[in-house]
């Protein structure tokens, strides 16, 4: 099941009518000199979004609520979620222009913003941070650019192996064999780079995951790939 951005905020915020969610509050509220003022979630929110509070008392209430959501209990999940919807207009600025660019369907965008708006929140480094909100969403956004920039990348180094292009491997063995045996039939090919060329091949690795695997960089892995590629190119010929 797939959720829209709407069905995200709505979440949030129905979880804050919880008794669970409520006993969250009252904890984090406890622990925060510059929350103890608001009765409830509610009135927290309102007094975040309401857009004249002065910039030092907002940066002041979001640390308290960064404090409590590194916490791994009921008060940092509560803490967690108010952050969230306490962004959320600078979080929905970054969906729209996530989407804008064109960088993955609506709730693909809408999932990878929250993932990354959460793992910010509860990863920030207060030391180092003057603005809470600015530099979360900042971080958002740019991390989720990166993210697609990634994938992308992937999927172009995917591409690179075209079978009708480079010879596939089911010219030479059969890839019904099983994995030992074709490493085997293929090894007897191209030697000590069939390994490199079956992670990609057949388990869909890119070429510098496929390096990893077996202790290569990116560089070498691409290379040696290459080369396997030739070299399947040469038997191809010899057979034609």
């Amino acid at each position: 099941m797939s959720f829209t951005w709407h069905d995200f905020h709505e979440n949030l915020m129905h979880s804050t009518s919880t008794l669970n969610f409520q006993r969250g509050f009252a904890s984090v509220r406890a622990s925060h000199r510059t929350l103890t003022s608001f009765a409830d979630p509610a009135a927290l929110l309102d007094h975040l979004h309401r857009g004249d509070v002065p910039s030092d008392r907002t940066n002041a209430i979001l640390t308290g609520l960064i404090e409590s959501a590194k916490s791994n209990d009921r008060a940092g999940d509560c803490a967690l979620t108010l952050m969230l919807l306490a962004l959320w207009p600078g979080l929905d600025g970054v969906f729209r222009r996530s989407r804008g660019r064109r960088l993955g369907h609506g709730d693909e965008i809408a999932s990878e913003i929250l993932a990354r708006a959460t793992q910010s929140i509860r990863e920030l480094d207060l030391d180092r941070v003057n603005w809470v909100a600015a530099t979360i969403l900042k971080n958002v956004e740019r991390d989720v650019l990166r993210a697609h920039k990634r994938e992308t990348s992937r999927q172009l180094v995917q591409d690179e192996f075209d079978p009708d292009l480079h010879g596939g491997i089911a010219d030479f063995v059969d890839p019904d064999l099983s994995p030992e045996r074709l490493l085997a039939e293929l090894t007897s090919l191209i030697g000590v780079d069939a390994e490199l060329v079956l992670h990609v091949v057949i388990d869909g690795f890119t070429q510098g995951e496929a390096g990893k695997e077996i202790g290569l960089s990116e560089p070498a892995a691409r290379k040696r790939f290459q080369r396997a590629l030739k070299r399947l190119r040469e038997h191809a010929e010899e057979k034609s």
